[in-house]
């Protein structure tokens, strides 16, 4: 792939894949797949069976002070696909898995004035994510930029060098295709290994996207993409401000285990991105077969993620999607 490749619009060329949702497995020592159990008599039930694939659910927990718990137990919580309970097969305490991190970057003429601070600010994040001390040295980054279109700037890479020169010629134009950008952003993430991350930093909602919301949360649900928006927002009132557009950037991150921020002013950019960083280092790892829930190609299945403990906050995405 070409160290900057121009993603021109043709929605209708673009499929995004549904097999990150499932992550093929092999069972755990001792455990067998049953094999699916029918009805006698009659026309055929809905069948119920326990796949060989392994959902996960990267977790976040923080007590009611806002901090971050990263002592629970695996008895600690509790699992449930369409209501029905779920066996917690795999369990991972600050999990270690790669991270693929795709950050997007607003770059709507609405930006351009204020556009090098955000610029500085993702310069000095990308190497604390690439920290193999504190990291795994397969953690990644990718770099996008939307406005009226999106583009990729560099693919999935640890190059600090192509950001800084991809980053230092954005120039901010035109509309926010918002939708666009996740949707597209979503099929570059599915089907990598490990975790996947979006960092989206805009200041406001989409204009001019030919994606709608719809799309672009299941694109995003679709790839486990987990998704941080930073709203940089130079006005505090309400007017002037997509309050609306801000709105559904917060249901997005609640719908994919992640949360936006709302830094107050430029120079607290870089502690939404400590925090975003921090968050994942601290990450819960859940992984369940799904079982008694009736299987559908394409179905949606709703989950939760609970702890014993009620006074405790879980960051969890909201469902998955079958194959």
């Amino acid at each position: 792939m070409t160290h900057k490749r121009r993603l021109a619009w043709a929605m209708c060329a673009l499929a995004v894949s549904a097999s990150a949702q499932f992550k093929p497995a092999h069972p755990l020592p001792g455990q067998t797949t049953p094999p699916v159990v029918h009805t006698p008599g009659g026309d055929v039930p809905p069948v119920f069976s326990v796949k060989v694939n392994l959902v996960r659910l990267l977790v976040s927990v923080r007590d009611a002070r806002g901090a971050l718990r990263t002592d629970l137990k695996k008895q600690d919580f509790r699992v449930l696909d369409s209501n029905v309970p779920q066996e917690i097969a795999v369990f991972e305490r600050n999990t270690s898995l790669p991270l693929s991190v795709a950050i997007l970057i607003d770059t709507s003429g609405s930006t351009q004035i204020d556009l090098h601070y955000e610029v500085d600010s993702v310069l000095r994040f990308i190497p604390t994510l690439l920290d193999a001390d504190a990291g795994n040295p397969e953690d990644t980054f990718a770099l996008f930029s939307f406005n009226w279109r999106t583009n990729l700037e560099v693919d999935f890479s640890r190059s600090q060098k192509r950001a800084e020169k991809a980053l230092h010629a954005l120039r901010g134009e035109g509309g926010t295709s918002l939708y666009d950008a996740i949707y597209l952003a979503s099929d570059q993430l599915a089907g990598r290994e490990g975790r996947h991350v979006m960092v989206i930093v805009t200041d406001g909602g989409d204009t001019t996207s030919y994606k709608k919301y719809p799309d672009a949360l299941a694109a995003a649900q679709e790839a486990d993409a987990v998704i941080y928006p930073i709203v940089v927002v130079p006005i505090e009132s309400d007017a002037g401000r997509n309050t609306g557009g801000e709105h559904a950037l917060a249901t997005l991150a609640a719908s994919t285990g992640g949360r936006i921020f709302y830094p107050e002013g430029f120079n607290r950019l870089d502690t939404a991105f400590a925090d975003i960083l921090h968050e994942l280092r601290t990450q819960y790892m859940l992984g369940f077969y799904p079982h008694g829930v009736a299987q559908h190609t394409r179905a949606f299945h709703r989950t939760q993620v609970e702890t014993q403990d009620p006074s405790l906050h879980v960051l969890a995405r909201t469902g998955y999607y079958e194959p």
